[in-house]
């Protein structure tokens, strides 16, 4: 979730893409907006199963000069050893 996170503080649309897994996956990322990530807390964590967790989190950013915040429960899943984003629900 981390890594994500600084992903998109970096613009690294690429390094999203790769650890999305493929099913959920979307074809490109459009990240042109004037996006200011100000930071990253990681409520909770759990695994489902041993092929599966999710991570709890709210991150908060800046966009045209108004403060947002984003909360959400992210779905992960193990493939050939690495953990791939799958999906997530939460507010904005």
């Amino acid at each position: 979730m981390r890594s994500r996170y600084s992903a998109y503080k970096l613009g690294l649309a690429d390094y999203l893409l790769n650890t999305w897994h493929v099913s959920t996956r979307p074809q490109a990322m459009d990240m042109h907006e004037p996006v200011n990530w100000l930071g990253l807390k990681v409520l909770g964590h759990a695994e489902t199963d041993p092929l599966h967790a999710q991570v709890e989190f709210v991150a908060r950013y800046k966009l045209h000069g108004r403060a947002h915040h984003l909360h959400e429960v992210s779905m992960f899943v193990m493939t050939e050893g690495r953990w791939f984003y799958l999906d997530g629900k939460g507010d904005g």
